[in-house]
């Protein structure tokens, strides 16, 4: 028996849940499938920045806010020098993966979204989808099934540029947090990013180009984090993950359309994945009705151009350390700039005030 939708999601993440929560607000018969089962979990470090954070407020989706843990700002950590910023606008928010993605999927299908969990797609052919044997026929078939998309491979769309990869491990722990700031503390070749994601729990992921920096690492080269975390239990299992930043040269081809991590990805330590992911989303639900996916490819490579280049350059302060002690030490000097950098990292700079705060940031590297 074929069955029809006018929008079939490969992919029930949040960037897959996002998608059908603004295209059924548009008005499409919205399908999701995905092969996990409920709630989806990822290696990730937990938490959302102000705009992810408003972006899920008007999708209408509500997290409560004893299940996380509000963010003010974030903290570096470098040699034993440590500079904060707060956002400037609203806070942000920590809280657990598989919570945000229980809270997405009970309002996609509040808002009459079918969800197929326990589902994979074994095959796609033009409009047919093909699950366990049942075929699906849509309109439109839209790849949010991660940074290793089969929809991206099976459309022809896997070219890209610029393609680099990490590797990250996430464990919890349980205590209480010391700060309501994201920290992230540098190391040759590894960071260690921490978010509060409860009252009584802490995520911390370890990020680094080489496949053996896991948490066991945190103790030689982060000894200010280990010192905190001595006597905290572990709340479950070591997770790790693959991390890459890439950028496709298409993200749509006839009726195949991309979002989120399929449609290319940056670096993990911007906390900028779902972000992006969430406006990838909003875009959608504005271009498809209208079929102008032109328009959709040209402003996603837009959206793109920010977090990559800020991601490039936090790349750079953990691969150099003369240039990151250098950066952390002219931030220190200065602790309001460290905030206008905050700021132009989440897009709310204007391209005067990102120069002018370039330019003082050379200024204080040259002199301190």
């Amino acid at each position: 028996m074929t069955k029809t939708t006018s929008a079939f999601i490969v992919g029930g993440g949040p960037a897959g849940l996002a998608s059908a929560i603004a295209l059924r607000g548009k008005g499409f018969d919205v399908t999701v499938a995905d092969g996990a089962k409920p709630p989806v979990d990822k290696t990730c470090g937990e938490g959302l920045m102000p705009s992810t954070a408003a972006a899920l407020a008007r999708m209408g989706v509500a997290i409560d806010p004893k299940d996380g843990y509000p963010l003010h700002g974030v903290r570096f950590f470098s040699s034993r020098t440590a500079v904060t910023a707060n956002f400037s606008s609203s806070p942000g928010f920590g809280v657990r993966r598989t919570v945000l993605h229980s809270a997405m999927a009970a309002h996609a299908e509040k808002l009459g979204v079918r969800l197929l969990w326990n589902s994979p797609v074994s095959t796609v052919s033009g409009s047919r989808i093909e699950i366990r044997g049942k075929l699906f026929d849509a309109d439109w078939i839209i790849g949010a099934d991660g940074s290793r998309s089969r929809i991206r491979r099976w459309s022809g769309l896997e070219a890209s540029a610029n393609r680099t990869r990490r590797f990250a491990f996430r464990s919890h722990f349980r205590l209480s947090p010391w700060s309501p700031y994201v920290e992230i503390y540098w190391a040759h070749d590894a960071q260690a990013y921490v978010t509060p994601v409860a009252d009584n729990e802490v995520c911390v992921v370890v990020l680094s180009e080489k496949l053996g920096a896991r948490a066991a690492i945190i103790a030689g080269k982060f000894p200010d984090l280990a010192e905190r975390l001595r006597h905290a239990p572990a709340v479950d299992l070591e997770r790790g993950a693959v991390t890459t930043t890439h950028r496709l040269k298409r993200v749509y081809r006839d009726n195949v359309v991309l979002v989120g991590d399929a449609s290319g990805c940056v670096d993990a330590i911007t906390g900028e994945g779902l972000s992006l992911s969430f406006q990838h989303a909003a875009l959608l639900a504005e271009c498809l009705p209208s079929r102008n996916l032109w328009k959709y490819q040209n402003i996603h490579r837009r959206l793109q151009v920010r977090p990559s280049l800020m991601g490039h350059l936090l790349s750079l302060l953990g691969r150099k350390q003369f240039v990151r002690e250098r950066t952390i030490r002219a931030f220190a000097s200065e602790p309001s700039l460290f905030g206008r950098f905050l700021e132009m990292h989440l897009g709310q700079a204007s391209a005067s005030q990102a120069a002018l705060a370039a330019t003082k940031l050379g200024w204080r590297f040259a002199t301190c």
